[in-house]
Parts: structure tokens; sequence; C-alpha cells
């Protein structure tokens, strides 16, 4: 089996290039990393694995199609992670993540109509549901998203979407509730809050911090997508959530106690823009029909990624922005 990881040096990408070199080897002969290496693409995710005789590592940008038709003859199967994913910088400016999210997904499906039998698996996340009150969203719930990020994705999303009813191809897409884990770039509220802790900064809480997210490992959702890209069905969208629930100042407040400090750490702050209240995956889909369930506990999941950051200074450190 050959593989284009798109974003394969970024924080998902990269811990799935990892687990797949390590729990799905038996069928691997290549992993080709298609990545541009912006601001969270680093080399550093993938120096661990890079000198596998099976990783190819390409810099490039999955807009350059001439680029992007040469990778699709080598590669069985592509992964699709590359995205500007952080909300606050879309609502600061949506131009990258329109140009990333939405034309460059457009550019790898129009390359992959010339090659009907590669199987595409479009990564994308809880957001473009919107928001929801109560209970939980299935597969089918409606795209209602709350921002520019949120809207590429979907528009990303419903793209996918079409190509593969038109064209008939084998595209995929799942749909993540957050993650966390090694390697997420210290812009994320748990990398973010951890960092700072560590070097004596406030932890800045929006609003009143009572905004819930669902969070999972990076590694349980690495296993999820092998799944869903050996067992799924092309059209098929397939939510991956953990049932684990927790509202931003409960998170604060559990990493706060983990450094044996206290509230005094908080810093309240204006609410971000349109700031969505609640995310809720319904994952009953992935169960039934591939058996998946998250084996990482939260705990023990927020405890390894704490002491990772604690041990790995020399990562984070030249990436904080004061």
């Amino acid at each position: 089996m050959r593989v284009l990881v798109t974003g394969g040096a970024g924080f998902i990408g990269s811990n799935y290039v990892k687990n797949r070199l390590i729990h799905r080897d038996n069928d691997l002969e290549k992993i080709i990393i298609l990545d541009d290496l912006t601001y969270a693409g680093t080399l550093e995710n993938v120096q661990g694995f890079q000198d596998d005789p099976r990783i190819e590592f390409v810099r490039g940008d999955i807009c350059n199609q001439s680029l992007v038709e040469e990778l699709f003859f080598e590669v069985d199967e592509v992964v699709h992670f590359a995205a500007e994913s952080h909300v606050d910088r879309s609502i600061n400016s949506s131009d990258d993540f329109i140009r990333t999210n939405v034309s460059g997904t457009n550019t790898l499906l129009k390359v992959l109509r010339a090659h009907p039998k590669t199987r595409f698996l479009h990564v994308s996340t809880d957001e473009v549901y919107g928001t929801i009150d109560n209970g939980s969203w299935t597969e089918n719930s409606p795209l209602q998203p709350n921002s520019p990020y949120a809207a590429s994705k979907a528009c990303s999303d419903l793209l996918a979407l079409s190509y593969q009813k038109t064209y008939g191809l084998d595209i995929l897409i799942s749909r993540c509730c957050n993650n966390y884990g090694p390697n997420q770039f210290p812009e994320k509220i748990i990398p973010l809050f951890i960092t700072n802790l560590i070097e004596g900064k406030k932890l800045p809480v929006y609003g009143n911090g009572q905004n819930i997210r669902e969070w999972i490992h990076v590694d349980d959702h690495c296993v999820a997508l092998d799944k869903i890209l050996a067992n799924g069905r092309p059209g098929e969208i397939y939510n991956i959530g953990s049932g684990f629930e927790l509202s931003n100042l409960n998170l604060t407040k559990i990493l706060i106690e983990s450094f044996g400090k206290d509230d005094s750490e908080i810093s309240f702050v204006a609410d971000r823009l349109g700031h969505d209240a609640r995310y809720s995956l319904d994952s009953s889909k992935i169960k039934r029909e591939f058996g998946f369930s998250p084996e990482v506990s939260f705990t023990e999941g927020l405890e390894n990624t704490v002491k990772w950051y604690l041990e790995n200074e020399n990562w984070w450190k030249p990436k904080v922005i004061d």
C-alpha cells in the first residue's frame, strides 16, 4: 500500500504517520508526506521516523496542481489533513483558510478524477455542525458553521461529497472532535495553557469559560481513521468522538491543579467573536460498523501530554507567540 498524507508534518498528520508506521506496517510500502511547512507544520514533527525507508517527504503546496498530479501516480490512498485550522486566525483573516481549505481541497479532488481507484479520506471537523445546546450531532445533522474556519471546512466537505456523487470516486469523510496530545502547536488551548503554566504566564479564558468541547487523544483519532480507510464506504461520513465533554473553565482548572497552582492563574478575557457554546458528536455509527471506541482516558492522555511538553521545551519554546 502506498499512501499520500497531506499536511503530514502537522500535529494530527504527523501523529497519523507515526501510528501508521507502527500499527499498520504489514502492507505498507510507502508514505509520501506532502507539507508546505507553514507555521504549524515542521520537520521536527517527523524527525523520529523520517529516516524510515518507507517515508518520502515532499515540501509543497496542495494548490500546486502539477505537483499533486505527479504524486497521485504513486499512491493507492490519500489521507487529507492539510488545512488552516485555528479559529482565532480565521476570524482575523479568512483568506488563507479559503485558499488552503477550499481551493487546496478542490485541487486534490480535480486530480483524483484521473485516479478513480485511489481511496481518498477527507479529514474534517465537528465544527462544521455549528453549536448544539442539547443532544449530539449525527452524520445527518445539517451543516451550520459559525466561524470562517468552520465554514471553509464545511465547503471542502461539500466539495468532496459532490465529487463522490458526480464522478463515483472513492471518497470518505471523517469529522472528529477536539484533539490533544504531543506536537500540537502552542496556540490551541491545551498546549497554550500548559506552556503558559511552565513559563509562569496567566491563562486567558474566553468569556466565562462555560463553552463545552468534546476531547479525544490524537492516537485514538488515528486509530479511527485507519478503521475508516480499511472499511468505510464511499460517500459516507463518519463522526469520531469520545463522549467526554468538558467546559473550558473546568479544563483550565484541571491543568492548573496538575501544576500544583490555584485559580489565580486564570485571566478572563473578552469572549471570542461568534464563540460556539457546545460541541457534541454522536459516534455510534463508527462504533456500530467498525467496533471503534477510544482507549486513552482523558486523565491518562492529559497527564502524558503535560509530561511531553515538560520534556520537550526545545520543541515548543521557539513556537510560542507572546
